[in-house]
């Protein structure tokens, strides 16, 4: 019986053991793991995978690019593509830094409350590789987002990204000191919190003095957390009013979501998985 192998792209110097115990937990039979790997050794990894098997049988063989720097795994991702010709390819994954699954397990816990269309979005920490993310998934569902960052000017370009993308573009606001932030979210339906470990992105009182939040969703794990309040299992508890989710009620769905994606991987050799095609598969689970 053909062994389900899948090669673990990664950039960085050590590949992530996070990435390689939910691959393997998503039964693959085989994982290959590639660190420290660049654009110009990319080919000899993909001609690897695409020559050593026949073409009905190139469905078990994947490839799952991770790594803790985005631009540099979608370079990888990109140069990869251009490697195939022919019925010559293996499915691929993208998932930098664990982005698209996390955002997309963030948006569906948002949408379980209703659509996003015409809602107040504001994602802060919106730059980084969730928020941008979530900014646009949000953008594509039509919702008005804001990108909060703590520069202006990488907001804007992140914003003109977005806009490119969706045809929705959001707009970008300073939220570079808890005061800032809040005055972001002031007017906001829905308030996504994607900031690195340990920076709180709004003040302790928040959850309590502002009015117009409906539902507030933090992905930070790790104490203290971006929205004071949040607990870390909170999975639609009610907090001052607003519905409330933490890392670890977002990380539940993330899971399920990534270890689907890769167990999709094994069903054709053609399937390119990035944000969109990530989103879709969460969509199916959480219906």
């Amino acid at each position: 019986m053909i062994k389900k192998i899948l090669l673990q792209v990664d950039h960085d110097e050590l590949a992530s053991t996070f990435d390689s115990i939910v691959a393997l937990d998503s039964g693959v039979d085989q994982l290959l793991t590639y660190s420290d790997v660049t654009p110009l050794e990319i080919e000899s990894v993909m001609h690897g995978a695409i020559f050593t098997r026949g073409a009905d049988s190139l469905k078990n063989t994947a490839v799952f690019f991770g790594g803790s720097h985005v631009e540099k795994t979608i370079e990888l991702f990109n140069q990869a593509k251009k490697c195939f010709f022919g019925p010559l390819r293996v499915s691929m994954m993208a998932d930098p830094n664990g982005s698209n699954t996390t955002a997309a397990a963030a948006l569906l816990r948002a949408i379980q409350h209703g659509p996003l269309a015409g809602k107040a979005v504001t994602v802060l920490a919106g730059t980084g590789p969730v928020g941008q993310r979530i900014g646009q998934l949000a953008a594509a569902a039509n919702a008005d987002v804001q990108i909060g960052s703590r520069s202006i000017e990488r907001a804007n370009i992140i914003c003109d990204q977005i806009g490119q993308k969706t045809g929705n573009r959001p707009d970008a606001v300073d939220a570079g000191v808890p005061a800032s932030a809040a005055t972001a979210v002031a007017a906001a339906d829905i308030v996504f919190a994607a900031g690195a470990t340990g920076i709180e992105l709004l003040d302790k009182n928040w959850l309590e003095q502002n009015r117009s939040v409906q539902l507030a969703i933090d992905i930070n794990a790790v104490p203290p957390h971006g929205i004071p309040g949040i607990s870390a299992t909170d999975a639609g508890q009610i907090r001052s009013g607003k519905i409330c989710y933490g890392a670890i009620g977002v990380g539940r769905l993330k899971m399920k979501i990534h270890q689907a994606a890769i167990e999709r991987l094994f069903t054709s050799n053609s399937l390119v998985l990035d944000l969109d095609e990530i989103f879709e598969i969460g969509r199916s689970l959480a219906m």
